[in-house]
């Protein structure tokens, strides 16, 4: 598993999910919002799989077991505020991730760099947004915990090392530390309750970097592929 195919599988994935909002996202801003945000990461995903190979190919004509994405990323999108849970939960991880490659000597390094800006604003959109609900009415902080509560057993793979990346350049205990520390933040400022289940171990979720998926992302993978595999080689 190359770090490249990893990293643009999370953003490719996930940036189909955010797409999938259009449409039917609560309010007009946050349409644009999460296209925006959804534009940002598939960009990220382009330039990342064609370090791996070509882009399309790797995009479209790839079985499920052959992605590498985190489990996080293709979880449905449920209700928004499960939508931001689950944002929240990553965009915090790839925020502090790109920090430390941009920082790094490494082959990623230019990519993070130019990346960090635009993932600082996902961060940034998730946590007001987490704030917005989790502070909001009785409906909206229910609906926030739930979120949250139903993501956490995912969020243990985002800290396993990825091949690839050298260990010089990212310490992925101390990356799991600083993310531990700013979502706890966020939660409590939210008058929310951090969740307390297992987040590692035999019940905890997580073997997307090994190409084991739950069961959303083959219906998903599905339907982003559907119209690449129905017109092979066809051009605009």
């Amino acid at each position: 598993m190359s770090a490249a195919l990893a990293l643009g599988d999370d953003a490719l994935v996930l940036s189909h999910r955010l797409g999938e909002w259009a449409g039917h996202a609560p309010v007009l801003e946050e349409e644009v919002a999460l296209a925006n945000i959804a534009l940002d990461l598939l960009g990220q995903a382009r330039v990342l799989l064609s370090l791996a190979g070509d882009e399309d190919e790797l995009a479209y004509l790839r079985e499920e077991r052959a992605f590498r994405n985190l489990q996080l990323v293709e979880q449905p999108n449920g209700d928004f505020a499960h939508t931001i849970a689950r944002q929240l939960c990553f965009s915090v991880y790839q925020h502090l991730l790109y920090e430390r490659l941009a920082a790094s000597a490494g082959e990623f390094a230019g990519l993070a760099a130019k990346a960090v800006k635009e993932v600082a604003y996902h961060r940034d959109h998730a946590e007001q947004w987490v704030l917005r609900l989790g502070d909001g009415t009785a409906e909206s902080h229910e609906r926030m915990q739930k979120g949250l509560d139903a993501l956490w057993r995912f969020t243990g793979e985002m800290f396993q090392p990825v091949e690839g990346i050298d260990a010089a350049d990212v310490d992925w205990p101390a990356l799991e530390a600083a993310w531990l520390s700013a979502v706890a933040d966020v939660v409590q400022r939210a008058t929310l309750t951090l969740p307390t289940g297992p987040r590692s171990g035999a019940w905890a979720a997580g073997a997307g970097r090994q190409g084991l998926h739950t069961e959303p992302f083959g219906r998903m993978l599905a339907e982003m592929q559907h119209l690449h595999r129905s017109h092979p080689g066809a051009s605009w």
